[in-house]
């Protein structure tokens, strides 16, 4: 089954990290997952600014155009598989200098198991009031963070102490990424690209 390393990640982390390690799944396995789970925040997102209204302090819900949604969460969808990918390569990229010769799909599953709970907290978009929001963002981060730190020394096989500097650099591409995704979204918002509110 696509998901079942899902709750394991959740309930217990490192034993789950131990049995992603020992059962190596294959590239399309890792790509399956990837697809499935950048759906929620696509679809969370479409639904909840469609549907449900934004609300970003105090006055009128914010409403998006369907059309003008649905461009947006196909462009956050590909945008998100794509950050998955340039995290894996730059995680194998840098593997070498740690001493680990990790597969590239082993580098995809380190990213895309790191990344599920940032994909799953868009289920806070049911209810889509921005302190919310944020607030489940951040421990969502905070859990892919602590994720990152626990799987890299059980998946890349390399000691602690390295595993903890090799995480650290892993965090900074990811942070890296996170900027450039952020710069081309607001590129693209200038250039005619932005949102459409409904009236």
């Amino acid at each position: 089954m696509i998901l079942n390393h899902l709750w394991g990640l959740y309930a217990h982390p490192k034993e789950e990290w131990h049995t992603i390690d020992e059962r190596h799944e294959s590239f399309r396995y890792s790509m399956s997952h990837i697809l499935l789970i950048a759906l929620v925040p696509s679809l969370m997102g479409y639904y909840s600014s469609v549907y449900l209204g934004w609300s970003i302090g105090t006055g009128n819900k914010i409403f998006l155009t369907p059309d003008s949604a649905m461009i947006i969460s196909v462009a956050m969808y590909i945008a998100l598989i794509a950050g998955v990918f340039a995290l894996a390569y730059l995680a194998h990229w840098m593997a070498v200098t740690f001493g680990a010769t990790p597969t590239y799909t082993q580098t995809l599953e380190l990213a895309a198991y790191t990344a599920t709970p940032i994909f799953m907290s868009a289920f806070a978009a049911v209810y889509p009031v921005l302190w919310f929001i944020v607030l489940a963002g951040i421990a969502a981060i905070a859990y892919s963070v602590y994720l990152l730190y626990t799987g890299v020394p059980i998946l890349m096989h390399i000691p602690e102490d390295r595993g903890f500097i090799y995480a650290s650099s892993v965090v900074t591409c990811g942070l890296v990424l996170l900027v450039i995704i952020l710069a081309a979204t607001a590129i693209m918002w200038t250039n005619g690209f932005g949102p459409i509110f409904s009236t």
